[in-house]
């Protein structure tokens, strides 16, 4: 009986552990497969991502201003290397060794298969040495990927922008399953505000790995793999030939341009200065140049185009003109005395001269400052920013750039804020009547104003990027380019260009850069610099009659508006004209007329 007993107790032991074990059975194979399975591919598939090229960027004739190149990166997979070879590798790569070691902890609790990047764009002699002595430095390998490459002979620096390695913090706060360390992502110009379209999409492929890391081959013959889609290309506004000029034009001086087709908005060239080689930036970018251009006085990452905030100077006396004529404190045929100063309160504001009793037009032409003293006064400071906000002012143009500035239009809201409400003089509009005060503008701006002035006020929406185009998918993304007739009558703008008109083809400030073959028409400004030397404006556009561009040019520093700005502006003018084969820059073409 007893002996019955024990055969059945061990008959039930081993019924139980059968059923445990067919359980767990179940659990492992069914229950949690999918949860074991992808670990278990962890630890048998090597993915190796493929980054797409991306997209090209395209002049406004079909010439490619920036491509790619084919480069090696120096790659490391953590589960095959040697840790002991962390100096040898660093020394091939010519980096600190605390680099790697960085790079391999941050790259704990990821596929241990998986390659990290160490360094990007080397040398053809480090690839050789990896193949010699491959069986020895396991884990080290090479990846194939494209960087920029600009076959420019201009730099295009603050229209195309820089890409760089992804932040941890970017990664961090990323909402897109795109970005992984090591990225590189547009950080500033076109790259940045197009990222999502240039960046094209991922690939990956996967290799099957045996239980020491050798590859064994592609896993399910490759029908798993991913092919990547390089990114959209880029059709840009810009006239290579003409950049390249106007970059030469500025020279080694402080300052910007910008020149835009008034009846489209499309930039013809932009160029800011000081300016930065943006090889500078690709491959792996030189710790101590990097750390000299974000720290050099001048500022060369600064967009001075659409980033800068000055008072406009005497090229603001149009919007001024435009916004009394238009709330009806004036007439065109309206004269008001310029005896050569003004004096309100206790204070009295000078004029280069006294031209009498004088229209509007003719205030434009010899850029009286009196006229523009009283004209401020005369409007008010309410319909001064309403209208000047029409053409833009006070806020971004939607240029398709980033960081732009939205300047500083003084409101009465403004005024109340700062001095108290009803504690603030009207004496601040005398000095807003010819573009100084705390009115503050940018370059691009300034251009979409003048567009506008030139096509009777349709303000067009100043952009690069005219089309998008994919060639990989074939598809076409659209632009919202926004446009907007500004509610002024046509005889009002008629009289603002014709005192343009007079400025550079009468007695005005700008007549020394007329032309015989083009007729220029444009202001010239000298905003007051209490910190130095005043800065140099002009604003204008060509031909008179059928208006094909319009320019502005700032000169930080650089003096009187016809010194330094006109001659710039009148070339570039004349050079888009003529098919960028005519050149008429004359340095020395200054005159004494101050505005």
């Amino acid at each position: 009986m007893k002996r019955e007993v024990k055969i059945y107790v061990s008959l039930g032991i081993v019924l139980v552990a059968v059923i445990a074990l067919f359980a767990r059975l179940i659990q492992l194979q069914i229950v949690q497969q999918q949860q074991f399975g992808k670990e278990s591919e962890k630890n048998s598939i090597k993915k190796i991502i493929e980054t797409p090229a991306r997209g090209l960027i395209i002049d406004r004739n079909g010439k490619i201003i920036v491509d790619n190149r084919p480069s090696y990166t120096l790659t490391i997979t953590p589960f095959q290397f040697d840790k002991n070879l962390i100096d040898e590798v660093a020394n091939l790569a010519n980096i600190d060794p605390e680099e790697i070691r960085e790079d391999l902890a941050e790259a704990k609790g990821t596929n241990r298969f998986n390659p990290i990047l160490v360094k990007r764009d080397i040398d053809f002699k480090t690839i050789a040495y990896i193949e010699e002595n491959r069986d020895r430095l396991k884990g080290v390998s090479y990846q194939v990927e494209s960087l920029r490459y600009y076959p420019n002979k201009f730099k295009g620096s603050h229209i195309f922008g820089y890409n760089a390695e992804i932040s941890p913090k970017s990664l961090q706060e990323s909402t897109e399953n795109y970005y992984r360390q090591g990225d590189l992502v547009g950080t500033t110009g076109l790259e940045k505000f197009y990222e999502k379209q240039l960046r094209g999409e991922k690939g990956s492929r996967l290799i099957l790995v045996d239980v020491n890391g050798r590859e064994v081959g592609a896993y399910n013959d490759g029908n798993n793999d991913q092919k990547p889609v390089n990114g959209a290309d880029l059709f840009t506004s810009i006239d290579a030939d003409l950049q390249e000029y106007a970059e030469k034009l500025m020279g080694g001086r402080r300052g910007a341009v910008i020149a835009v087709d008034p009846r489209t908005g499309e930039v013809l060239c932009l160029v800011s200065k000081p300016d930065y080689d943006l090889n500078a930036f690709v491959g792996t970018p030189d710790a101590k140049e990097i750390n000299r251009l974000f720290n050099h006085p001048d500022k060369p990452l600064f967009n001075r185009v659409t980033q800068t905030r000055y008072p406009p100077g005497s090229t603001w006396k149009m919007m001024m003109a435009l916004a009394a004529m238009a709330s009806g404190k004036i007439t065109p045929t309206t004269t008001i005395s310029c005896p050569g100063s003004f004096t309100f309160g206790n204070r009295t504001f000078e004029d280069h001269g006294g031209y009498g009793s004088i229209p509007v037009v003719r205030a434009i032409e010899v850029s009286s400052n009196v006229f523009f003293y009283k004209l401020g006064l005369m409007l008010g400071i309410n319909d001064y920013h309403d209208y000047s906000a029409k053409f833009g002012f006070g806020s971004r143009t939607g240029i398709d750039l980033p960081n732009e500035t939205k300047g500083l239009l003084p409101s009465q809201e403004y005024f109340d804020k700062v001095y108290g409400v009803n504690k603030w003089s009207q004496g601040l509009l005398v000095s807003l009547g010819i573009g100084q005060g705390e009115l503050g503008v940018s370059p691009v701006q300034m251009v979409a104003y003048t567009a506008a002035i030139c096509m009777n006020g349709m303000y067009i929406q100043p952009h690069i990027v005219r089309r998008i185009y994919n060639s990989s998918t074939g598809q076409e993304i659209p632009l919202d380019i926004k446009k907007n007739q500004i509610d002024i009558e046509k005889r009002y703008f008629d009289a603002v260009k014709k005192g343009m008109y007079l400025v550079v083809n009468g007695t005005g400030t700008a007549k020394n850069v007329k032309n015989s073959e083009y007729t220029l028409a444009g202001k010239t400004g000298t905003a007051q610099n209490p910190n130095g030397n005043n800065h140099s404006w002009f604003v204008g556009f060509a031909p008179y009659d059928d208006p094909k561009i319009a320019v502005c040019v700032l000169g930080e520093n650089a003096g009187w508006g016809n010194q330094f700005a006109a001659p710039i502006a009148a070339a570039i003018m004349v050079r888009f004209l003529s098919g960028n084969s005519a050149d008429v820059f004359n340095e020395s073409a200054k005159t004494e007329v101050h505005d």
